[in-house]
């Protein structure tokens, strides 16, 4: 879809076959006055560490900015703004389904723009938060993102090839809905707010504690270029919020510091979704696209 649907209407597409780095990425945009850009978040993140020259900045000729493949923090998206001349559109898909729930930025189909939000369901497709039981939830609760297979005519998985008990786990019991196995929430206008895959959600002390929003309250805290949070076991509480962070350059690792990104994260979010505890580390693990591994995590904790 990413590569034959601009083809067809006469886009010229880039594609840069290498390892990511920061000047590489910004040599390409500036070079070739690339107008339309898509990255994960990470690598959003890495370009706002390194910063971009002001002579750069004048260059760059970019008029979409487009994230997929993890949550987008909303200060990324404002710091996107003021120094790459766009906000992010964010975007929320799989492999198997495409892109499903999206910021439009065409203008038959562009809306507002909700910090946090991942957008609204794409035309063709019905999507539902589901509880437990998998019974749909109104507005403002947080459970399981499905699709209404029924009604959702552009929808077209249907399963994995000869794994027959892989394909099974995707589909509710009755087959109505397919289940994407991420959470989030939805609210009155049919924006959706992402909260972490269902694997990933951190239960302490009976809070059902999402990654992603952790990790948007540390991003905001001047000395953290990169974070990513998991649960570990605790024997008081079930699990506690671990933060694994990448700190910017000029900043030195410290109890002081620790300390002091603890606090902030308590009067700017919560007291009972803080982490507990914070290592510091050179990068995050991350697959060839950018996503941040957090099985891995979990297990050097």
């Amino acid at each position: 879809f990413a590569l034959i649907g601009p083809l067809l209407l006469g886009h010229t597409t880039i594609m840069l076959n290498a390892k990511f780095s920061v000047e590489d990425t910004i040599r390409v945009l500036k070079d070739y006055q690339v107008t339309n850009f898509t990255g994960a978040p990470t690598v959003y993140r890495a370009i706002r560490a390194a910063g971009i020259p002001a002579e750069t900045k004048e260059k760059l000729k970019l008029r979409v900015l487009s994230s997929a493949g993890e949550p987008l923090n909303p200060d990324i998206s404002k710091w996107a703004e003021e120094n790459l001349g766009a906000p992010i559109y964010d975007h929320y898909g799989q492999t198997e389904i495409g892109m499903v729930i999206c910021n439009h930025h065409h203008p038959e189909l562009q809306q507002p723009v909700k910090p946090g939000s991942m957008g609204v369901p794409m035309p063709g497709y019905r999507i539902v938060i589901l509880d437990e039981g998998g019974n749909e939830l109104p507005p403002g609760h947080e459970g399981q993102v499905a699709l209404d297979i029924d009604h959702s005519p552009l929808y077209m998985f249907s399963g994995y090839y000869e794994d027959e008990k892989r394909t099974q786990e995707r589909f509710s019991s009755d087959s109505r809905y397919y289940l994407t196995g991420d959470n989030a929430s939805m609210d009155g206008d049919n924006y959706f707010y992402f909260s972490g895959r269902s694997d990933d959600i951190i239960i302490s002390s009976g809070y059902r504690i999402g990654p992603f929003e952790v990790e948007s309250a540390l991003m905001k805290h001047q000395a953290v270029a990169e974070t990513a949070v998991v649960g570990v076991p605790d024997e008081d509480r079930g699990e506690i919020v671990k933060a694994f962070i990448v700190l910017r350059s000029g900043y030195l690792p410290s109890e002081q510091l620790e300390n002091d990104i603890k606090e902030f994260v308590k009067k700017n979010l919560s007291a009972h979704e803080y982490p507990r505890q914070i290592e510091f580390i050179d990068s995050l693990p991350k697959t060839p696209s950018g996503k941040i591994q957090r099985f891995l995590l979990r297990q050097n904790k």
